[in-house]
């Protein structure tokens, strides 16, 4: 079965789309980044878009499921590497993707995460969240 690899980065985790998104992969998606984000307590998602030219509305109603899933699991979620064609079509297709944060680059992703991280502070106890 096909899979977008997810990457840990220290207390966040990366995910580079660079397929065209089909529903069983999104799906997959969603289980496999909800499950690795509960298993290593990582407190944020980037997902790497920048291979993408175009989008649709799967793709934008995707990138905002994720995130309120990480979001209930106490992760942010940023996206980064939009093209200008892909911002342009999401705004014509209506979809403001509520909840989801978006930076120009990896660099501004993880300065992102990381100032995130730290205003959120605390809420763990012996590295992992406390409930």
């Amino acid at each position: 079965m096909e899979r977008i690899p997810i990457l840990r980065m220290g207390s966040f985790l990366l995910v580079t789309i660079q397929v065209d998104m089909h529903d069983r992969l999104a799906m997959t998606l969603q289980e496999d980044l909800t499950r690795k984000i509960t298993e290593t307590g990582a407190r944020g998602v980037m997902i790497d878009i920048s291979a993408l030219e175009i989008v649709d509305s799967f793709i934008g109603r995707m990138m905002s499921h994720i995130s309120s899933m990480a979001r209930i699991l106490d992760a942010t979620t940023v996206v980064v590497g939009m093209q200008p064609a892909v911002a342009i079509t999401l705004v014509e297709l209506g979809l403001s993707l509520k909840g989801v944060h978006t930076a120009l680059s990896v660099e501004k992703g993880v300065r992102y995460l990381e100032q995130s991280a730290t205003s959120r502070g605390g809420g763990r106890i012996n590295g992992r969240r406390s409930r």
